[in-house]
């Protein structure tokens, strides 16, 4: 009885604590929410001061420091906390207001540091990086060395401030340009250096656009060009820039679009390539003419584009040289006839190429039709009728429009152009193929075209044409295959009855300002196949009778335009193999396709349906579905899928409580499915996909998304992206094969990777891994007693590339804790990247040096705390020794605690070190990367050394650093802002 009583005892003294407890909470959240709203007010002032502050600052060319950013951040949180507390305040039950008070109690901690962290006593701000801008890709200047040199001066110089480049298509203007361009990457005199291609015709807002966007700055959509020509002015005036209008066809004011005229007092400059000296003239430019090259310089351009190798086969070298002669003096004409004739070394192939372009020049009229007929020369030696089509499709588009190759290629294969292979892949491969040639003929150029992901820029391969070669399409081929092309000429109706080519097939209006099209079309466009309307954003309407005579019509594009409807009429086009509807995000209804037996694709990407066509499971021939981003589409109803027995590709959005995801049972059974897209809203529906259909994973190329919607990477076969998303307590399972791991943004990830994501055997053939924008990851890896190495390594055996980018509680690649390190682990790493880490101080642990021997590139930038690179097991250490046999780059920059790169005596051995790079590391006093030796002891630089690369702030800083014969690497120093 008496333990009984003592028991008793315990737990009414232990109700009691609780009672009292509870009723003091109940008691004080009155006054503790008193509290939080004195300080909110506080934090709030303090935060109006924090931003009148920035206005005044940021206006005198700084930008905000991540700190300050970080901060205000967090205010917006208290806001929104704050916000919630009221509500639930004011609605909060009897018996709850003791759990509430605990709430409010630890917001006003919050509210107290936040308030606290808001002092900022050095600083707000800090110097706007340079805003150079990138280095243009360009081709090698072979002459024009003197007209190079004449512009460079009056760039130095103060004399002259609007420089005018002339001179006929295809003689160098702009390659001049581009290498001026890169030339003053490496000047201090501006602070900006711009690129803009202005293109035919002339449109000032985009050209607004594009020269704020060089300069980091965004000017408002709705605002008038005149008040956009003010804001921009306003923006150059802070600045000393070098502006490159590049490709300049009408006369316009500077004024109206909001460029500064140059001047001695404001030091700045601009230049202008034309073929039109009279547009020079008007805006008063001092005039360069850009000379064809002599006979000498054509050569040697020759030869380089086509190999020296020509000059050993006999009798060769006289009959190049005419035909050398034939290229009057034009790099353009020069290395596309070059490229042409590359690997044929047959004198009669030769003799009769002469022949040819001796015919075609002979005909000449005007100095367009100059260019036109030697460039015509290139495009007469394609192998194929194929390749020949391939090109002039390219015509269709704008003036200097990129196109990502797999824009292209779809492009061609809903022409039909590419057709007959066994499987999409192979028609793909095919398409690669044809750009391939068609750049190696000098007829597309390589450009990079730009996507961004999480703020993120990255690039990847396109194409562009010339656009002299762009002009010989059009005006010397594309008549032979029917083409008409009016796009991007400010249009607001389609051309009437006059103005239409005979027999037209191919027709592009895109990029117009179309308002509305006819009742039909002219008795001339009965054989019309393709009809371009996209990027027509004010088209709202197609008339019912529109299509009644377009039976032939197989290739219909409507995206990117505010049409709400299609015609009924659209289902007598039984011939139509392509209909496209991207981004239409008015569109709601579709009238029924059951008859466009014929047609291959139907792509409704991001289009604003509500249900799927009527008739959408007659669709035969269907080879590619795109119903990605089609928000309002509630489901696919059961037994449309399993009809489609020829698709190829499948895009669908996988939103929760929608039969979606059942129908990908349906997926499953659909033989000649080759690629799958699909947006997961969340984890779980997610993980349902992937535990369900694992055999089918492995059967087919995915991208897969989940959280925020957003258009996929697309950078390798087998992709998945986490963007925004809630991963909370369930991991993430890996598909199989998987190649690319983007986690963006995303909340509630654990201390690690692989505590968030289940690694398991099948995933194993991981390349690249990119984590970004994550709060809670505080290592890459965390190994403990517990741990199984087997489970989690060897999915990373295989990891490439590893991109860790503003990650703020991030201090270590791997922990480990009671258990050792395994020896494989990230052992295949070729590329490190890391900015934005402030917790990080120390790179690359001792114990995994041995796994980073296949390391080819380390990139770490503007982590605040970092103080070694390389974790050094003694301070005191006067033998280590680090060996990279593969590195070619080492980029260090913005890391203001950075002393040393590996142990202070330690010495690293890089023998395949091609750059390094090295900016605002400012307490780094030694470089220890170790030189080779030769036979007899003495030094000398890596023999693949190509360039030791510094801001020009660190002059100084070079002079003091210490490394070994640092004489001995004086010639690789380069100084310039990047």
């Amino acid at each position: 009885m008496e333990a009984f009583g003592e028991i008793l005892r315990i737990f009414g003294d232990t109700i009691r604590d609780y009672v009292w407890e509870y009723v003091d909470c109940h008691r004080k959240l009155e006054e503790d929410l008193n509290e939080f709203r004195s300080e909110f007010q506080v934090l709030k002032r303090r935060k109006i001061d924090v931003k009148s502050r920035i206005q005044a600052e940021v206006h005198s060319g700084q930008v905000v420091k991540q700190e300050v950013r970080g901060w205000l951040n967090d205010v917006r949180k208290v806001e929104k906390d704050k916000q919630d507390i009221e509500e639930r305040a004011r609605r909060v039950p009897y018996l709850k207001r003791a759990s509430l008070d605990k709430l409010v109690r630890e917001k006003v901690d919050v509210v107290k540091r936040t308030k606290e962290r808001g002092i900022f006593n050095e600083g707000l701000v800090i110097e706007r990086a340079p805003a150079h801008g990138n280095t243009i890709p360009t081709e090698n200047l072979v002459g024009e060395i003197s007209t190079k040199e004449e512009i460079w001066g009056y760039l130095m110089g103060d004399e002259v401030g609007m420089i005018g480049v002339c001179g006929i298509g295809g003689v160098g203007k702009t390659t001049i340009m581009k290498k001026l361009h890169n030339d003053l990457q490496r000047e201090t005199r501006f602070q900006n250096v711009i690129w803009v291609t202005v293109s035919h015709p002339l449109n000032v807002f985009e050209l607004q656009k594009k020269i704020a966007g060089a300069m980091g700055e965004r000017l408002r959509e709705e605002e008038e060009v005149m008040m956009r020509a003010a804001a921009l002015m306003k923006i150059m005036r802070r600045k000393r820039y070098v502006v490159i209008l590049d490709d300049v066809w009408q006369k316009f004011s500077l004024k109206e679009v909001g460029i500064l005229d140059p001047n001695v007092q404001n030091g700045c400059k601009v230049v202008v390539t034309s073929r039109s000296i009279e547009v020079c003239s008007y805006l008063r430019c001092k005039i360069v003419k850009v000379k064809p090259l002599s006979q000498e310089e054509s050569l040697k351009l020759f030869l380089d584009t086509v190999g020296d190798g020509v000059l050993q086969v006999p009798g060769l070298e006289e009959i190049l040289k005419l035909i050398v002669e034939e290229c009057a003096g034009l790099p353009l004409a020069i290395v596309v006839i070059a490229g042409s004739m590359r690997g044929v070394d047959n004198v009669n192939v030769w003799r009769n190429a002469l022949t040819e372009l001796q015919v075609r020049v002979s005909s000449v009229k005007d100095s367009n039709d100059e260019i036109f007929k030697r460039l015509r020369f290139s495009f007469d030696r394609l192998d194929s009728l194929q390749v020949k089509s391939c090109f002039v499709y390219c015509s269709l588009f704008r003036e200097d429009y990129v196109f990502s190759r797999r824009e292209l290629i779809e492009c061609w294969i809903d022409e039909g152009l590419i057709d007959g292979l066994p499987s999409r892949e192979a028609a793909c491969n095919r398409g690669h193929a044809i750009i391939d040639r068609l750049e190696k003929n000098f007829l597309l150029e390589k450009e990079t075209f730009q996507s961004s992901i999480g703020g993120y820029l990255f690039g990847s391969y396109g194409a562009k044409m010339h656009d002299v070669v762009r002009d010989m399409a059009i005006i010397g081929i594309g008549p032979e295959f029917g083409y008409m092309i009016k796009t991007g000429m400010n249009l607001v109706e389609l051309p009437d009855e006059h103005g239409w080519v005979k027999d037209t097939k191919k027709l592009s209006l895109m990029e117009n300002n179309i308002l509305k099209v006819p009742l039909s079309l002219p008795p001339k466009c009965l054989s019309l196949s393709t009809l371009i309307l996209s990027s027509n954003p004010n088209l709202l309407e197609i008339p019912e009778s529109f299509f009644g005579e377009m039976l032939a019509l197989k290739v219909l594009d409507l995206s990117r335009t505010a049409i709400e409807t299609l015609p009924n009429s659209i289902s007598k086009l039984e011939n139509l193999s392509a209909l496209r509807l991207q981004h239409c995000m008015k569109l709601k209804y579709l009238p029924s396709l059951a008859n466009l037996r014929r047609l291959k694709k139907l792509d409704l990407h991001k289009a604003g349906i509500e249900v799927v066509p009527q008739g959408m499971g007659m669709l035969i021939s269907l080879e590619y579905l795109d119903l990605l981003f089609c928000q309002n589409l509630r489901e696919i109803p059961t037994g449309i899928l399993p009809n489609l027995s020829n698709l190829q590709y499948l895009a669908v959005y996988c939103l929760r409580e929608t039969t979606i995801i059942r129908n990908l049972e349906e997926v499953a059974r659909l033989k000649k499915l080759e690629t799958l897209e699909c947006q997961f809203d969340g984890m779980q529906d997610f993980n349902h996909f992937v535990n369900k259909f694992k055999d089918f994973q492995s059967a087919i190329a995915y991208s897969l998304g989940v959280g925020t919607a957003r258009d996929m990477v697309k950078q390798s076969k087998y992709e998945l992206v986490i963007t925004e998303c809630e991963i909370g307590e369930e991991c993430v399972v890996l598909p199989n094969n998987l190649e690319d791991l983007w986690i963006i943004m995303s909340k509630n990830m654990r201390s690690s990777l692989n505590k968030t994501v289940m690694l398991k055997m099948e995933a194993n053939e991981l390349r690249r891994c990119r984590i970004w924008r994550n709060a809670e990851i505080e290592c890459v890896v965390e190994l403990d007693s517990s741990s199984s190495s087997s489970l989690c390594c060897p999915v990373l055996d295989k990891l490439e590339l590893l991109h860790l980018y503003k990650l703020p509680k991030l201090c270590e690649l791997v922990r480990v804790e009671g258990a050792a390190t395994p020896p494989h682990i990230l052992s295949n790493l070729k590329t490190l990247k890391i900015g934005y880490c402030s917790e990080m101080r120390k790179l690359l642990p001792l114990e995994l040096q041995q796994a980073f021997q296949n390391l080819e590139e380390i990139l770490v930038a503007h982590c605040e705390q970092m103080e070694e690179i390389i974790a050094s097991s003694d301070s005191n250490a006067s033998s280590d020794k680090f060996t990279f046999p593969k590195l070619r780059r080492l980029c260090l920059s913005y890391l203001p605690q950075l002393k040393s790169i590996c142990s202070a005596k330690g010495v690293m051995v890089c023998d395949s070190i091609e750059q390094i790079m090295i900016k605002r590391c400012r307490k780094l006093k030694r470089i220890p990367v170790q030189l080779p030796l030769l036979d007899n002891g003495q030094p000398y630089p890596p023999p693949r050394l190509k360039e030791i690369k510094m801001d020009e702030e660190s002059k100084e800083w070079w002079e003091s650093v210490e490394w070994d014969h640092k004489n001995l690497l004086q010639p690789f120093m380069k100084y310039s802002r990047w």
